[in-house]
């Protein structure tokens, strides 16, 4: 449990009861919630570095100082002990992580001071680079990058992630989150149903919940939801995680859900297998696909109405 999940307790002068201690408990799963695994865990280590930091300079993270995190984001995009640089992201998601952990302190960062926001700033005008862009997937990609696929049980899995992906312009977290059914697991985004004409997905996304349709391709090779299918059955996976890791020789599939990082890994390497922008070196090639690739092109108009009645954002492919 994250030490500001122990911070929610009973008020000092109400007397504890079997209930009363069920809801403290309630409350906490709910806090732990609020934010996501990975988030939690980056705001952890963001306060654990800071605090470290405080210490090495004679002096405690407790009450915020804006004087000594201005100093600190200071240091951290032009270290005095010999350490690289961190980004202007990276330092901007640090001081992210300290307000949010200040406020489960209960106090307020003023992330307006000018002493942090104006080294903020200076840290911006000296050395933000501008945002690359990334490479959109389009239908001819997509056909070209499953295409270099296998036909054994990881080349079905990543069939799937690409087909289910590019289809709903899902993002690479919402695909390794999916379970088989609502509530298969605690950590579940979300769960898939399959029908005659093609695929309902309940998604947690980042602005909340939302229902995506995929439907039924007319070429099995290209059909999210075939592909779907054929991983579920040949994986014998009906409950749990949808992606999971497989065997080393590929032939069995594991328990553990694969991480949100294997979508990235898996498109730069179709690409540059599918010789998808050939006339660009290597390097230039694997910086501009990444996981966000699937969704960059979802603008594409929808073409699927096996289900009018929900909101959806589907492709079926030819």
């Amino acid at each position: 449990m994250r030490e500001d999940d122990d911070r929610i307790t009973l008020p000092v002068h109400v007397a504890g009861s079997g209930t009363l201690d069920r809801l403290v408990d309630t409350a906490r799963d709910y806090a732990k919630a609020s934010t996501a695994e990975n988030t939690n865990k980056a705001y952890a280590a963001d306060w654990k570095h800071f605090a470290r930091w405080c210490r090495q300079k004679g002096t405690q993270p407790l009450p915020p100082s804006s004087e000594m995190i201005g100093l600190y984001l200071a240091d951290l995009a032009a270290p005095t002990n010999g350490s690289p640089a961190l980004s202007v992201s990276t330092i901007e998601r640090r001081l992210s992580g300290l307000a949010w952990n200040y406020a489960q302190r209960g106090f307020t960062l003023d992330r307006k001071n000018r002493h942090i926001a104006s080294v903020l700033a200076g840290i911006k005008r000296k050395h933000a680079r501008p945002p690359v862009q990334k490479e959109a997937i389009q239908d001819e990609d997509i056909l070209a990058i499953v295409a270099t696929l296998s036909y054994d049980l990881r080349g079905l899995r990543d069939r799937a992630i690409l087909l289910l992906g590019y289809a709903g312009g899902l993002r690479r977290s919402e695909i390794v989150s999916l379970d088989v059914h609502k509530d298969d697991t605690p950590e579940s985004g979300g769960w898939i149903e399959i029908m005659e004409k093609g695929a309902l997905l309940t998604l947690n996304a980042k602005t909340g919940w939302r229902e995506v349709e995929i439907g039924r391709g007319s070429k099995d090779q290209t059909c999210p939801v075939h592909a779907l299918e054929q991983w579920l059955h040949f994986a014998k996976i009906d409950f749990g995680p949808v992606f999971v890791g497989t065997s080393r020789d590929g032939k069995r599939a594991l328990d553990t859900r694969l991480n949100d990082k294997h979508v990235a890994r898996l498109i730069k390497r179709t690409v540059l297998d599918a010789g998808i922008r050939s006339e660009l070196p290597e390097k230039d090639r694997l910086a501009l696909f990444s996981g966000h690739s699937l969704r960059a092109g979802l603008q594409r108009p929808p073409v699927s109405d096996f289900l009018p009645h929900h909101a959806a954002c589907p492709l079926s492919l030819p």
